[in-house]
């Protein structure tokens, strides 16, 4: 399990359209935001990506630097980005699964084609968001074993403004005998 105020895993990882995405490249923001998700075959993935582009300047604003992440190959990626459309969201492909597990993220099979006739990856990983401070330290964490009921953003916003403005510690850092 990862622990608020610990270092997170490493993730550097290819960009759609070129590049990598680099964790410890966190530069002048507050925080980094990782989002990652299910990929290509799963429609609420790609209405909540959506919806998280649509907010990309809200959270800029607030010095949050954002990515969404997956273990789909380049070309699913790909196809995600047009789904989802002209988005300033950089969005990560090949998440190694060990990886993902290295990040708490529960792993799923394949059951074939999904309600959109897309066949799911072999084995994939299920959703989570991480706050991450530029000193590579956990801030916040959301895992789910399910595509739905998700954070929402606009809470997120709101608790990112407060812990801002409180200068609110992460929690859950509590380690000792219980």
């Amino acid at each position: 399990m990862l622990m608020p105020r610990q270092a997170v895993p490493g993730l550097n990882l290819p960009l759609h359209g070129g590049g990598h995405f680099d964790l410890a490249e966190a530069g002048e923001h507050r925080f980094t935001m990782l989002v990652f998700y299910r990929g290509l075959h799963c429609p609420i993935c790609a209405k909540y990506l959506k919806e998280l582009a649509g907010m990309a300047s809200q959270f800029a604003e607030r010095g949050v630097r954002l990515v969404a992440i997956s273990s789909d190959n380049a070309e699913r990626a790909a196809d995600m980005v047009k789904r989802i459309g002209d988005t300033p969201l950089p969005v990560a492909h090949s998440l190694p699964l060990q990886l993902a597990r290295d990040w708490g993220l529960y792993l799923s099979t394949s059951r074939g084609k999904t309600s959109i006739g897309i066949e799911e990856p072999a084995v994939f990983s299920e959703p989570g968001i991480f706050l991450v401070r530029p000193d590579g330290t956990l801030y916040f964490a959301a895992v789910q074993t399910m595509p739905f009921a998700r954070p929402d953003f606009a809470d997120l916003l709101g608790a990112i403004d407060f812990a801002i403005a409180k200068d609110y510690p992460a929690r859950g850092e509590y380690t000792g005998a219980v």
